[in-house]
C-alpha cells in the first residue's frame, strides 16, 4: 500500500534534494581555479599509494602559502614523489617543486583564454545544477498528479501544491544563477 498523500513531507523532500544540488554545485565551483590560491583547487586530485588510489587530502595537508602558492605537506616521506606526480599529471597545468616533505605548488597567473575556459566550465556546472533542480520539480509534479488521480487530494490542493513546487524551483534556479554570477565574477577578476 502506498503512503498517504503528505504535501508537507513532499515539499521538505524536494527542498532537501534541491539543497543537495546546490551543495554539489558549490563543490564543483571550488575545483575551478580563480585568481587566488585555495586548497580546494587540489581536492579532485587522486594519488596512487600502496596500490590504492586515495584523495590527496588523505595523504597530505594542503595549505595556502601566499596569494599564488599552495603548500602540500605529505604525511609519509616515501610518498612525496607519488604526490608530486599526481599534482603534475592532474591536468591543472601546475608545476610542483619538492623541498623535503613539502611540495610547493606555484600557481601561474591566469591568461584571458584560460579565464574564459573556466567561465565556460562554470556555466556547464550551473546548467547541470538547473537540470537537476528541474528533475526534482518534475518528480514533485508527478507525485501531485498521482495523488490527484487517486483522489487522495482535491484538484484545488493539487494545483496549489504544483504552484508551490514551481515557486520552490524558481527560487533554486535563481540561487544557481546567483552562484554562477559570483563565480564568473571571481574567475574573471584579475
Amino acid at each position: 500500500m502506498a503512503a498517504p498523500a503528505d504535501p508537507k513531507a513532499l515539499k521538505e523532500d524536494l527542498r532537501r534534494r534541491m539543497d543537495s544540488t546546490m551543495e554539489t554545485l558549490k563543490k564543483e565551483f571550488q575545483g575551478l581555479r580563480t585568481g587566488r590560491a585555495s586548497p580546494a583547487l587540489l581536492e579532485p586530485i587522486r594519488v596512487e599509494i600502496y596500490g590504492a588510489v586515495s584523495p590527496l587530502n588523505q595523504v597530505a595537508n594542503v595549505s595556502v602559502g601566499g596569494p599564488g602558492l599552495l603548500n602540500v605537506q605529505v604525511y609519509d616521506r616515501g610518498q612525496v614523489k607519488a604526490v608530486e606526480i599526481a599534482i603534475r599529471d592532474s591536468g591543472l597545468n601546475l608545476n610542483p617543486q619538492t623541498e623535503g616533505q613539502t611540495i610547493r605548488v606555484p600557481l601561474p597567473p591566469l591568461t584571458t583564454e584560460r579565464r574564459n575556459e573556466l567561465s565556460k566550465q562554470a556555466a556547464k556546472y550551473a546548467e547541470g545544477a538547473k537540470i537537476a533542480v528541474r528533475n526534482v520539480r518534475r518528480d514533485g509534479m508527478e507525485q501531485a498528479q498521482g495523488w490527484k488521480k487517486k483522489s487522495e487530494i482535491s484538484e484545488d490542493d493539487a494545483k496549489r501544491l504544483e504552484k508551490e513546487v514551481q515557486t520552490l524551483t524558481d527560487d533554486y534556479v535563481k540561487k544557481v544563477d546567483a552562484a554562477f554570477a559570483e563565480k564568473d565574477k571571481d574567475i574573471k577578476s584579475v
